[in-house]
């Protein structure tokens, strides 16, 4: 049986499409000797692969078969699939959902590419060594999480500590094929204007011709518009109906997209997000963003969930809290993920994993635009999304001062590709000049102290020691403020438990600090958003509200949604 065989990207669907998760053919290769050995040829010797792995679960976790918890330099995945003489007719595409670190795809012998960055999606034509019949793929993946490379969570030495946990390597994310014409959909991109009561349609083509585009809510038509084109498109999709994206109703519109023979279903969502000095708008409204701390980790599969009522569960979990979105934290989650956000009306904030990549590195800074560019172009189109955040706490990495050029360059290049939601330059720490919400993390334990301390900070800009060490930019230019972690509060439920402070003795204890760092800042009529740490404990790390395993309530999750859904000073 195939675990994770649902399609992985319901924006980007085609029906002729072919899943390969499952069984692979697998070898550790920590000599990184296995392109000597000739690996990649489909008649090397067999004793090489000797191992099976269950795709697409990383070889660390228990789902994969494997299990191997120490550090992997290089791994090697292979399998045979079957083409028909039709389907050589027209082009083949390869998807790998996410494969960790940097990724080498071998297809009868030859070389189709390589890909470095363990967090965005890619994609490879296979046509130029594709044959009728058996066709074997081997992929080679190498990842060494201690050297300058973004990792997020993972931790760089053997035992997980603190708030890093086990590693991944290798294939985490679902592979598949599309059979596909040879004037195809390459990629698109929607943008919707409420206002207007439409949306503009783009992206790029492989050949040219007429494209259509039909709009649809609860199956009756919309929408329909079409052009002829050629290698690319953009033109406007009126909508004789208009149906909002809202919180915890996310009203979605099916759409088709159809390219001669080619046709994707897709979806999107009709919303207006907007960020002044005076808060963040969701379709003209006020808006207080409760979010919570998801790190993406699951117990069995560590990066991957081993189905989808296992990846959509933290989502019902959080909003069970009173939360109406969350951090998605150090991390790319997998496009099924966003989906069911964009479904359930669930805000989210897109981030990367930049951990343990120093910025101040040339060539970190050249993988990491590379790779932030492809999780923007993968992602753009989930309405839940309603902010980028590229960087996460990036300050004095190997004991350099952080460049503010670096950083705002890469806020520029966010902006640029989409100015249409804010972005965060660095979160937590060695804010810019450029940053739409002004963020700290602050994980004071004492309520008294928290609520103090801000009452006139969106006027005199003071901020407390623990925020100006390392600081390059005080909050001088009077943008939103977001207390975008907090909180951390410890309630063990087994030995050498780690939390932020000291943890809490008792229930009650947790609750009435909860009560007091929370209630400090929704009573701030200066601050706009807030996100606790944690939604879940994961390993040693137990300071979330459910346990890691089975995801069970730690506390009384009824006072905790008590206190979120209060109503916010900012609301008012």
């Amino acid at each position: 049986m195939i675990m994770r065989s649902e399609h992985p990207n319901p924006q980007f669907y085609r029906e002729n499409w072919k899943n390969l998760n499952g069984e692979w053919q697998f070898a550790i290769d920590n000599g990184r000797s296995g392109k000597d050995k000739k690996m990649f040829l489909p008649d090397c010797d067999p004793s090489y692969f000797d191992k099976t792995i269950n795709v697409p679960f990383c070889p660390e976790s228990k789902l994969s078969g494997i299990g191997n918890k120490d550090f992997m330099l290089g791994v090697w995945y292979r399998r045979t699939f079957i083409i028909t003489k039709k389907q050589l007719e027209g082009s083949v595409l390869l998807r790998i959902g996410a494969c960790d670190y940097k990724s080498e795809v071998f297809l009868n012998g030859e070389s189709l590419g390589t890909h470095i960055g363990g967090y965005s999606s890619f994609t490879l034509k296979l046509d130029r060594f594709l044959k009728e019949g058996e066709n074997t793929l081997v992929i080679y993946a190498e990842d060494d999480p201690r050297q300058n490379i973004a990792r997020g969570k993972q931790c760089d030495r053997y035992y997980s500590r603190g708030c890093l946990y086990t590693r991944t390597t290798g294939i985490w994310q679902t592979v598949y094929l599309e059979f596909v014409p040879k004037n195809y959909i390459k990629n698109f991109r929607v943008q919707g204007d409420v206002a207007g009561q439409c949306v503009t349609l783009s992206g790029t083509l492989c050949g040219g011709g007429n494209i259509k585009a039909q709009a649809f809510y609860e199956g009756k038509k919309v929408g329909e518009a079409q052009r002829e084109v050629k290698g690319a498109f953009n033109f406007i999709l009126p909508l004789s109906e208009l149906h909002l994206w809202e919180l915890g109703d996310g009203k979605l519109y099916d759409l088709e997209l159809t390219f001669g023979d080619d046709k994707i279903k897709s979806y999107f969502g009709m919303r207006d997000i907007g960020l002044d000095k005076t808060g963040f708008y969701l379709n003209g409204k006020n808006v207080f963003q409760r979010l919570v701390l998801d790190q993406g980790f699951y117990p069995e599969g560590i990066y991957t969930a081993k189905d989808v009522d296992q990846l959509v569960l933290d989502i019902d979990l959080s909003m069970q809290a009173g939360f109406n979105g969350a951090r998605l934290h150090e991390k790319v989650f997998e496009p099924l993920f966003l989906y069911y956000c964009d479904k359930k009306g669930y805000m989210v904030w897109g981030e990367y994993g930049n951990w343990g990549m120093d910025v101040c590195s040339n060539d970190a800074l050249n993988t990491f635009v590379g790779e932030w560019v492809e999780v923007l172009e993968r992602d753009v189109n989930h309405p839940s999304i309603i902010g980028w955040c590229p960087m996460n706490e990036t300050w004095n990495d190997n004991n350099k001062a952080i460049h503010d050029h670096t950083l705002e360059n890469i806020y520029a290049i966010t902006k640029a590709y989409d100015p249409t939601r804010p972005c965060i330059d660095v979160s937590g720490y060695c804010h810019t000049r450029t940053t739409d919400f002004y963020d700290v993390h602050d994980y004071d334990t004492d309520p008294v102290s928290m609520r103090e301390k801000y009452k006139k900070f969106k006027e005199t800009g003071e901020q407390p020691d623990s925020f100006t060490k390392n600081r390059h930019q005080n909050y001088i230019n009077g943008e939103p403020l977001f207390i975008s972690e907090y909180g951390g509060i410890g309630l063990s439920v087994g030995d050498g438990a780690w939390s932020y402070g000291n943890a809490s003795k008792t229930e009650e204890e947790f609750h009435e600090r909860y009560r007091g760092l929370t209630e400090a800042i929704l009573d701030n009529p200066d601050i706009y958003a807030f996100c606790y740490t944690q939604l879940y404990d994961v390993e040693q790390e137990q300071n979330g509200l459910y346990t890691y395993d089975g995801r069970a309530p730690k506390v009384d999750i009824s006072r905790i949604r008590a206190v979120n859904t209060k109503k916010a000073a900012c609301e008012e």
